[in-house]
Parts: structure tokens; sequence; C-alpha cells
């Protein structure tokens, strides 16, 4: 479970069905860390929170039961009412709230409802509250992209030596030759799109970890995978290494002048700086 700290405030988040729920209970121990039910329970009172809720319910989620929700909104506001979150859960079928028990338990609403609920509580916590969520979700963003691309690289690695075992090494070949020759064809890759293998790389670059690709941006990423599948294409039509590596290079200049002018692109490269 993922936490956030506003305004030294530690606040936990809950993601269900790829919806983001923030713990309110969280939030009231900003106003009073001793009253926190009592704060919900009182918010949940307003007639303005029941007619919120009910208006946030009718837009996503189709099995709001709207009779028991016209009853809450009757007796919202009487100095009688007292509503829990689990009652309106329970009475109205909501998934805007979520009532957990055990280590991290507390009521849970949907960010929505949540935002609207700091609002209540502190107009300035509002407002950290939406900066620091805001905030984790662009460096989820940035990380599930990397992520997106780096493994769009490895799987089409995976077609590109799939084509080197079948076609360019023979069973009796020892280890050490085979290895020899997977690295061939990952230099024949590099000399394409950066002009320089893998060792001649690291050479120049000694006090860096990890290898040339690592360090590719977005768009020399997205032509990398490109070539992988080309080159396992060329490798099947038994092109010699030689006449690879210069189609390779041609395709990779052309696609690097297109990839480097594209706005998305630039967006995503944008983003992770």
């Amino acid at each position: 479970m993922k936490k956030i700290n506003v305004l030294e405030k530690e606040i936990a988040l809950y993601k269900k069905d790829d919806e983001d729920y923030i713990c309110i209970t969280d939030i009231a121990r900003y106003k009073n860390p001793d009253r926190t039910d009592d704060l919900i329970r009182n918010w949940l009172r307003n007639r303005n929170t029941i007619e919120f809720l009910g208006v946030w319910e009718h837009l996503n989620n189709p099995d709001f039961k709207a009779v028991e929700f016209d009853g809450f909104k009757k007796q919202a506001g009487l100095n009688s009412f007292t509503l829990t979150p689990k009652q309106w859960i329970e009475k109205t079928n909501a998934i805007g709230l979520i009532s957990k028990a055990g280590r991290y338990g507390g009521t849970y609403a949907h960010k929505d409802i949540a935002f609207e609920f700091a609002s209540w509580i502190s107009v300035e916590f509002k407002l950290y509250l939406i900066k620091e969520f805001q905030r984790l979700k662009d460096e989820e963003h940035k990380q599930l992209g990397w992520d997106i691309r780096r493994n769009l690289t490895k799987i089409n690695y995976r077609i590109h030596t799939g084509a080197i075992k079948e076609n360019l090494i023979p069973p009796e070949l020892t280890l050490r030759q085979t290895n020899l020759i997977y690295a061939s064809e990952a230099d024949i890759l590099n000399m394409a799109l950066f002009g320089i293998t893998a060792k001649e790389w690291r050479d120049s670059h000694p006090g860096d970890k990890g290898n040339i690709r690592d360090y590719a941006n977005v768009s020399q990423l997205v032509c990398l995978s490109n070539l992988e599948n080309l080159n396992a294409l060329f490798i099947r039509e038994k092109t010699l290494q030689a006449e690879r590596l210069r189609k390779l290079n041609q395709i990779a200049i052309q696609q690097m002048r297109l990839l480097t002018n594209d706005t998305g692109i630039k967006r995503l490269e944008a983003g992770d700086k």
C-alpha cells in the first residue's frame, strides 16, 4: 500500500478496479487525530455531502440504489440523522467509499470524494493533498512508460535471439562460440543505431554502469525495437551480415529522423527528464 506525505501527515492510498482511493481517516487526523470517526460521520450527516455522494454514484455506479439514497437525502440535515460509512455502503450499494479493517484499516474514498472531504477539513490541506497525489501519479506514469518501453525491447530481443539460434548457431558449437555469435549480432544493432559496438561504448564510458542501451532515449528504444524485428527477418531470409548492417543502418537513419520530430515522442522524452 502506497502512502504520500501531506503537511507532515501520512496519507494511505488504495487501488481498486484500477481506481485510486485515498484514506479519509488519515485526512481527518489533520483536523483531530482523536476523533477521526466522529469527523467522518459529521461530514456524512451534511445534506450537501449526501447530494454530492449521490450524484457521484449515479455517474459512476450503475448498481447504485436510488430509492435508499432518496431516504438518506430526506433525512440529511436533521438533528436526529446519523450515518456511518458502513451504513451508506451497505444500504445504497455505494462504491465511492470503502470501509477497511485490519492493519491498514479506515475509511477510504475515491479520489474525487476524498478531495471533497479534504476541502471540508481544510482548503489548505486539500490543495497540498492534490499536489502530492499528482506528483505521485506523474512518477508512476514515468515509471510505467519506461517499463513498457524497456519490456517491449526485451520481448523483441527474444524474437531476435530466437532467429539467431534457429539460423546461425549449429548444435556442435561450444557455449563460448555461441555467446560470441549472440554478441556479434547484438553489435550489428548497436552499430546500425548508435554507430558503436558494446565494447567500444564501455571503453569510452568507464564510469557508467549498465550498457549502451540503458542510456538510450525514447526514440532510440523505439527504433531499436523495430531493428530487432527486421534483423530477425533478414536472418531468416539468409541475408549476409554485412548486407544486414547496411540495410539496418539505412532504416535506423530514416526512422530516427522521423521519431525525433514526432510530437508524441518529444512529450515522452520530456517526461523522462
